[in-house]
């Protein structure tokens, strides 16, 4: 029957798609093979568990085998489908490795997450240029390779996706102490701006999610001040979680999202948007 002009749609429907969507969604990684560099522990780690919880097939990825493995079987125990992988982000030949590893083991590469990053924190005049050039290898050098070793494979899927793990800090927000973390994180996305383009040919998007203050190993270390001084400036008055990026990785991976390339977002419960202390105290 058709419907005339102005008819509302039953509510009954627009839930029946809604949740249409939503399986669709969480169907579109399954069986897909997904490298997540650094993913032992942190952040890393929660966008391989929401990946494996989705049915993806997960090479874990990390300097150190024994944690690479032991993140490993944890998601295997959950139901999920995964293996450790123990590789060096600056190294070329070890991220070529990798991506073969994954290929041999899981039937290609579908997915890559970019995610290997340190953050010691260092203000500037006590900061080396060993650590300065240690910082640049990792978080912005290692994305770099890694991408490098995963295209010819991405080139073979029919849903290559990269994901990049960047930051608030750096692109939009500054803190004493990371002006080299800052640097690489800002510099991900100069690359990932032309990298979207240059492999656009190939259908393979590349975006990048930003996070805010994720409570991690690495935050945990900073302190209970800094955490809950971190926590007041956020307007949703929380830290986030290692699996809200996890989800956000997951939506960029989607064949949803396959129209999506060169973009970001940003995962932080709102905490670049006040324009002082005094707006949260407002609120």
């Amino acid at each position: 029957m058709k419907r005339r002009q102005g008819a509302s749609v039953p509510l009954m429907n627009l839930d029946d798609k809604n949740r249409r969507k939503r399986i669709m969604l969480a169907e579109s990684l399954k069986g897909k093979s997904v490298i997540v560099t650094g993913s032992s522990k942190g952040i890393g780690k929660g966008i391989a568990r929401v990946f494996a919880r989705h049915g993806a097939k997960v090479l874990v990825v990390a300097r150190d085998l024994q944690a690479a493995e032991t993140t490993a079987r944890e998601l295997v125990a959950a139901g999920g489908t995964a293996s450790g992988f123990s590789a060096d982000v600056t190294r070329f030949e070890d991220m070529e490795k990798m991506a073969r590893a994954a290929a041999e083991r899981h039937g290609g590469v579908d997915v890559l997450c970019a995610n290997a990053g340190v953050f010691p924190q260092m203000k500037m005049e006590e900061l080396s240029p060993e650590t300065w050039d240690e910082v640049m290898a990792i978080n912005l050098k290692g994305t770099f390779l890694s991408v490098k070793a995963c295209i010819p494979y991405l080139k073979k899927s029919d849903q290559g996706r990269i994901v990049i793990t960047s930051s608030i800090t750096g692109p939009v927000t500054g803190f004493p102490g990371w002006t080299h973390y800052g640097a690489t994180k800002a510099g991900q996305l100069g690359f990932m701006r032309t990298a979207c383009m240059e492999l656009a040919k190939y259908r393979i998007t590349v975006n990048a999610v930003l996070p805010g203050n994720i409570v991690t190993e690495g935050l945990d270390a900073l302190g209970p001040e800094y955490m809950k001084g971190m926590a007041a400036a956020v307007p949703l008055g929380t830290l986030g979680e290692v699996e809200d990026i996890g989800h956000a990785a997951l939506f960029f991976a989607s064949r949803e999202a396959g129209y999506i390339t060169g973009q970001t977002l940003i995962v932080d419960g709102g905490q670049v948007l006040p324009e002082s202390p005094d707006a949260l105290r407002q609120m």
